[in-house]
Parts: structure tokens; C-alpha cells; sequence
């Protein structure tokens, strides 16, 4: 028989209901031909989406590879052995083959697969649940979660297959089994998200269910869908950069706070704050403590001889970052001394990331730390908020929020910023490009954000790369990069099921 593509897996969903959606049972207890017959099948079925997400092979605190290595934040000072393949992303030398790529293509899509079987049956009258408003919950949860993983497969692959109901025969998987125009499947995820509002979802997560979706969660990201629509596709950028304003400015409107400098910057990352800081809209959670659901993300950055991350000894360098980002930080920027540390060690001569920590006892040596990974916060809403006013031509709307992030960093504002600044960002685009790497410096944005701003240009993507110091990348290469690197290859086990339905992107 045909090899058939992770694509359409028929993947089982059973899991265990709890407020924070984070413990397993047998992935087989709910099997495809018995459906919902109760408001926990659909519970546990909808826990199994978001379960999906956490995978570090999808959006987990480990995914940086497919985002900040593919960026100029981070890279890698090994190429051989178990690294030799993940140096590729870094490198700007992908292939098909790349075991990774496939994986994060494989993870992406189960999390389409997840929430479709959801959606396929959590309308089916037949289920009775305690309260009906709870039918339009789930189902705004398995939208938002549905289009979150193809917003992510779309801006890294381009066209890509675009499945909308879960899938039971072979004829429906090969009938499925072709790339959709990138147009097409952008529209697909605005429309989801535009349905996920339509229902009682609260504006914010209380504290018991932090790690579920919200409304200012979905309004945020249909902006940001919207921005990028904007910035990547040719036509009607005017209506879409509208539209993003729109759903942005729903989102900030759902704040509980003023401005963005009434949260200290060590708070949004403070584990102690993670469930109460008003500042995150989203996240994935995480347990202090939990050898089956602690997070590592502390440990796995600090370099050898270091204990401000955990109290786990490391003997690494932790997660390698380009000095290229850390020259970028502007003097008195409180965010960096934050954000990394420069080790000192005979074995480690580089920066590091501190802006993952615990060091509690709770954690304690074996470093399960109680860091939540967080997807979206509201200093993203307030740049993105500023990257959309500038695109607009509202020069000063995109000023006054570029300078709440300026403010809490501790840096003058905008319009009195000093030469060396104006020189270094001549235009109003490239300073609100900066002050975003400096904000969400190894939170995953990054890539996304030059992937917006050279959307249109796809040889400005190479220029920026090329015109960096080599010196300050690791041993990446710098002239590998091409206009080809937009995007990732097609994995190739999914092309040669259809070499002309899944054609390959340029280049490889």
C-alpha cells in the first residue's frame, strides 16, 4: 500500500479532563469510530489539542529551532554528531530529509488532525452537556487552536494541504493530499478565528484555566493573521492592515492594566506571577516540581558553572546566542541585563539566556522548573500595535506605542532619542523592528517578524543577513542564505506522495 502522510493520521484523542489540560491517559481510549457520546468525551477530546501544542516538536518551550535558530538570535557552535542536523536550520543548509523538519511538519499537523476530529462532531445534538453555552467553548477552542497550528504551517512552508474536517477513508486522505495557494489557507485561518469569537469564552483566563484559550487570545492573534496578510500577500494590504488594527486594538481594550510600564519586565517571566501577571494573554502551562510535566527550558539555557537559571548543574553552554542580538540591546536597556549573561567559564566563553529561571526548591537539583512557555503577552499586541499604525501611515499612534515598550525598558522615548539611534534606525519601521527583538528576544517571534518586514522583498530577507558580522553568528555561514530561505522545504516524505500535488518550494 501507499506510504500514507502523518498528515491524515487518524490520531486518537483520550485524555484525562483537568483545569489546566495537562495530564494523559491511554491515547486510545477514545477510538475514531465511537465519536462523542458525552460532555467528556468532548472535554477530553479538546484537552488532546491543546496536549498536541505542547510538543517541543510543535510550539513547546523547545521549539526555538524552527524559529530563533532560523533567525539572527540564536545558533549553534556544533555541527557534527546529534547536532549535524539541527545545524541545518541555523546554517541556511535545510534538506527535505531533515529528520526535525518532518517532525515539526508531523506535530503541526496532529494538532490539525486533533482539533478537526473535534469539529467534525462536537456539534452532533445527540450530546448533552450542562450547560449548552459549553458546546460553543469547545468549539472556539479547537478553532483557535486549529488555526494557530496552520498560521504556523503556512508562514514557514507557503501552500500547504488545508484539511477541514477529520478524515476516515483512504479516498479522503488522497483526495486531501495537495498544497493549497498560501492566499487561501490565510483566509481560512482568519475565518476560524472570526467563528472562534462566537461564544462565552472570558476576555482573559482566570488563573485555574490559564493555558486555555481567550478572547483577547484569538482577537490577538486574528491581528496578528491580519498584519501578516498585510506584509506577505500582494493584494488588499490596505483592507488586511486595517482589519489587523481592528482585532488588535480588541484585544489591548482587554487589558486590566494602563500602560505597559505598571508590570515590571522580571514579572511576566517571574514563575511565582505566571498564573496572576496581567500581562499574559497565553500560554502553555507548565508544573514546579512535576517529573511529568515540569518545564526545562530554565536548565536548558544556563551555561556551565552558572546557577541563576536553576540549581541543576549544567555542563554546556546552554542554548547558544548570536552576540549579533546581544550588541543590539541599547545602553540602560534593563532588558538585558534580564534577558542574558555573558559565562565566564574555561568551557564556555559566550552569552546565555537568563530570562527563563527558577531556582526554587521546588525545582531543586533535578531543575523541573515551574516556567510556562508564553505564546502571546501584551507588549507583542503593543508593538504589533505600532508595526500596524506605521503600515497605516498613523505615524503618531505607531510612535505612542512604540514608546510604552521604550518607557518600562528604561529608554527615552522615540521622538528624543539620540543620534546614534536615528542613525542606526533611520526609519520608524526599522526602529519598531528593534524594539521587538528587544522585547521578545527568544520568545519565537523573531523569524516571523523579518519574515513581515521583508514579505514583499524576499532578497531584503537575504540582504539583512548578509549585510551582519559573521563573526557574531557561531559558525553559521552567512552565504547560504537565499531568497529560497523564506520558507522551509516540503519534508520528503510528503512531497513523494504526490511529487506534483506537493511540488517543492524554489530552491530545493
Amino acid at each position: 500500500m501507499k506510504k500514507i502522510s502523518i498528515l491524515f493520521i487518524l490520531v486518537a484523542l483520550g485524555v484525562s479532563s483537568c483545569s489546566d489540560y495537562l495530564e494523559i491517559e491511554n491515547p486510545n481510549s477514545i477510538t475514531s469510530d465511537k465519536y462523542f457520546s458525552s460532555e467528556i468525551d468532548v472535554q477530553k477530546a479538546v484537552a488532546g489539542v491543546y496536549n498536541a501544542i505542547r510538543s517541543n516538536s510543535c510550539i513547546g518551550e523547545t521549539s526555538d529551532l524552527y524559529n530563533e535558530e532560523r533567525s539572527d538570535n540564536a545558533g549553534r557552535t556544533d555541527n557534527q554528531s546529534a547536532a549535524g542536523t539541527p545545524f541545518q536550520f541555523t546554517n541556511f543548509t535545510l534538506v527535505p530529509t531533515n529528520p526535525e523538519l518532518t517532525g515539526h511538519w508531523n506535530a503541526l499537523y496532529t494538532v490539525v488532525s486533533r482539533a478537526n476530529y473535534v469539529l467534525t462532531n462536537v456539534d452532533n445534538q445527540a450530546i448533552r452537556f450542562t450547560d449548552e453555552k459549553n458546546r460553543a467553548i469547545y468549539k472556539s477552542e479547537a478553532l483557535f487552536l486549529r488555526a494557530l497550528a496552520y498560521f504556523h504551517l503556512v508562514r514557514k512552508w507557503g501552500d500547504v494541504p488545508m484539511v477541514t474536517k477529520f478524515v476516515t477513508s483512504y479516498d479522503e486522505i488522497l483526495a486531501s493530499t495537495y498544497r493549497v495557494e498560501k492566499g487561501l489557507v490565510y483566509q481560512q485561518i482568519a475565518d476560524d478565528l472570526t467563528n472562534a469569537l462566537n461564544s462565552d469564552l472570558p476576555n482573559i483566563q482566570p488563573a485555574a484555566n490559564k493555558g486555555r484559550a481567550c478572547k483577547a487570545a484569538i482577537n490577538g492573534l486574528l491581528g496578528q493573521v491580519y498584519l501578516t496578510m498585510g506584509s506577505v500577500l500582494a493584494d488588499n494590504k490596505q483592507a488586511n492592515f486595517t482589519k489587523a488594527k481592528q482585532y488588535l486594538e480588541a484585544a489591548y481594550a482587554m487589558r486590566s492594566f494602563g500602560q505597559l510600564s505598571e508590570i515590571p519586565y522580571a514579572d511576566v517571566f517571574d514563575v511565582t506571577k505566571k498564573n496572576t501577571n496581567p500581562e499574559i494573554i497565553f500560554q502553555i502551562v507548565y508544573r514546579q516540581g512535576d517529573q511529568n510535566y515540569f518545564s526545562n527550558v530554565a536548565y536548558r539555557n544556563q551555561s556551565i558553572g552558572e546557577t541563576i537559571n536553576s540549581r541543576r548543574p549544567s555542563t554546556g553552554r546552554g542554548f547558544f546566542v548570536n552576540p549579533d542580538v546581544v550588541n543590539e540591546y541599547e545602553a540602560g536597556d534593563i532588558r538585558k541585563d534580564f534577558s542574558v549573561k555573558w559565562a565566564d567559564h574555561a568551557s564556555a566563553k559566550a552569552w546565555f539566556v537568563t530570562k527563563y529561571r527558577d531556582a526554587s526548591e521546588t525545582a531543586g537539583a533535578n531543575g523541573w522548573g515551574g516556567n510556562d512557555y508564553i505564546l502571546m503577552r501584551y507588549a507583542d499586541i503593543i508593538l504589533m500595535l505600532a508595526e500596524v499604525n506605521e503600515r497605516l501611515g498613523n505615524t503618531a499612534e505607531a510612535i505612542s506605542f512604540l514608546n510604552q515598550a521604550r518607557k518600562r525598558a528604561g529608554l527615552p522615548d522615540y521622538e528624543v532619542s539620540d543620534a546614534a539611534y536615528k542613525a542606526k534606525y533611520p526609519t520608524l519601521k526599522l526602529a519598531i523592528l528593534h524594539e521587538r527583538r528587544s522585547e521578545l528576544a527568544f520568545e519565537n517571534h523573531r523569524l516571523f517578524d523579518l519574515l513581515r518586514a521583508f514579505g514583499d522583498n524576499p532578497q531584503g530577507f537575504v540582504s539583512h543577513f548578509k549585510a551582519k558580522n559573521p563573526a557574531d553568528f557561531g559558525i553559521s555561514d552567512l552565504n547560504n542564505v537565499s531568497t529560497k530561505d523564506i520558507y522551509f522545504p516540503i519534508p520528503f516524505d510528503e512531497q513523494k506522495l504526490d511529487p506534483e500535488k506537493m511540488y517543492q518550494n524554489p530552491g530545493y
